[in-house]
């Protein structure tokens, strides 16, 4: 079927509708301006089941536009714009804004920032996919069953010197990477000049202190685990110990270590599922193809 409507374009191996739009219309972001040949617009399970061969419509007038000015926060906000976060999620949270984002992106500046350009891609989702995971598409800014008080003493390490607990306050999950415990606020606080263990609630008050301890915890290997960061872009060789427990670069690994003592090493569950879900969801939205470890049923979580 010829389009009835502005220009046909023939679908290539590896595109997507963002990829097109990248190329054809200057902007991966308008990708929804692209229809199928009946002039009707795609759902986005019909985007996802994109195959080579397959005409779509390009609007009239698609001569790329001029390319956008380089942004100042460094390499995540070249790879996912403000419409991209927005479709990604369209239900957040006010607190997770996109300029919270990019504002804590511009504290590390190798985010997204080292690798290849697939790499730094992949690297972008994977975060994105297991924030969005934990929160329930950054719907929420903190866990759930302690909003009304009560986990003053769940997450208190009183053993921990270093980091002490203050009285009084709470250190359950706060912020898309959920940040608990008292050793985690502290040293996220110490690493971003915060006090956090005073003011724990700071993470889910200020969108940009939120996204910050999101990304130390990405961003710090935190031994015997790596980094998730090293993981994403190449930084990361896995031992000859890690290779016998099955440890291998890619998506499946950030999950073991954010969560493997309850996700990893045995049969693949719901949870898993869905961070795999959004994670293949975003690597489309960003314009690259998931790797192709994305599970951890194999790897044995760390002790």
């Amino acid at each position: 079927m010829a389009c009835s409507c502005g220009k046909s374009y023939i679908v290539n191996s590896g595109d997507t509708l963002a990829i097109i739009a990248e190329r054809q219309l200057g902007n991966g972001s308008r990708w929804k301006e692209i229809t199928k040949p009946n002039c009707t617009p795609f759902t986005e399970d019909e985007a996802r089941r994109l195959q080579p061969g397959d005409e779509v419509c390009l609007p009239d007038g698609s001569t790329p536009t001029p390319p956008p000015a380089p942004p100042v926060s460094g390499s995540f906000a070249d790879i996912v714009s403000s419409q991209t976060y927005q479709n990604m999620f369209p239900n957040r949270d006010s607190l997770y804004t996109y300029e919270g984002l990019v504002t804590a992106a511009g504290k590390y500046p190798n985010f997204c920032n080292q690798g290849t350009d697939i790499q730094r891609k992949r690297e972008a989702a994977a975060f994105l996919a297991n924030i969005a995971h934990e929160t329930s598409g950054l719907k929420y800014i903190e866990e759930l069953a302690c909003i009304d008080g009560g986990c003053e003493a769940t997450y208190c390490d009183r053993n921990n010197t270093t980091y002490p607990c203050v009285s009084g306050r709470s250190y359950h999950g706060r912020g898309p990477m959920q940040l608990s415990w008292n050793y985690n606020y502290g040293a996220a606080g110490q690493a971003l000049g915060v006090d956090l263990l005073s003011n724990p609630d700071l993470v889910k008050t200020d969108g940009a202190i939120a996204f910050s301890t999101g990304l130390w915890f990405w961003m710090t290997p935190q031994s015997p685990k790596p980094s998730c960061h090293a993981v994403m872009s190449g930084g990361w060789t896995p031992s000859p110990d890690d290779t016998n427990k099955g440890r291998t670069p890619g998506f499946g690994m950030t999950i073991n270590i954010i969560n493997g003592g309850l996700e990893c090493g045995q049969a693949t569950n719901d949870k898993v599922e869905r961070r795999v879900s959004f994670y293949r969801e975003f690597c489309q939205l960003v314009g690259v193809s998931a790797d192709d470890n994305v599970y951890c049923n194999n790897m044995r979580p760390y002790g």
